[in-house]
């Protein structure tokens, strides 16, 4: 086993590293976005006004289904809340959805801003593949270095 193999885990990055950069682009009172995993873990961008959208774990299960059928992105509406729902993957990694609410919109009012949204979805996806590079790089440095200690380790 890898002793780095905890540090670089998709939900070590998802945790820890891509949703505070992601939420860090949100406006304070613009859309609540969600990382989800694909072990239905998640981590939303407000935590108090997502619980108060009462979107349950089955609902969002039966849209990424969908998404993994190769629907996306998805826009539905659930309540008086618009969803869009789509993959968040790299070419190396699947590390789960990436979900938009919109409180107080309706589907079609989503449609007509798509480009917004996806766009929203553009910057998510970049922002992933960048920091799973930079993690690929500081494994491979961290690998380099343990090596090269090894291998400069006084012999008796």
């Amino acid at each position: 086993m890898d002793i780095y193999d905890p540090l670089f885990s998709p939900s070590s990055l998802l945790s820890e590293q891509l949703a505070p950069q992601i939420f860090d682009i949100l406006p304070e009172n613009g859309p609540i976005m969600v990382i989800m995993d694909n072990q239905n873990n998640y981590w939303p961008s407000n935590g108090e006004d997502f619980s108060k959208l009462n979107i349950d774990m089955p609902f969002l299960k039966e849209l990424c289904a969908r998404v993994d059928d190769g629907m996306e992105p998805i826009i539905t509406q659930i309540n008086n809340v618009s969803v869009t729902i789509a993959q968040l993957a790299t070419e190396q990694s699947n590390y789960g959805y990436v979900i938009i609410a919109l409180p107080q919109y309706s589907a079609e009012s989503t449609l007509i801003n798509i480009d917004l949204i996806e766009a929203l979805l553009n910057q998510t996806a970049l922002i992933t593949a960048l920091i799973e590079k930079n993690n690929h790089l500081g494994e491979l440095q961290m690998k380099l270095n343990s090596m090269y200690g090894r291998s400069a380790a006084p012999s008796n």
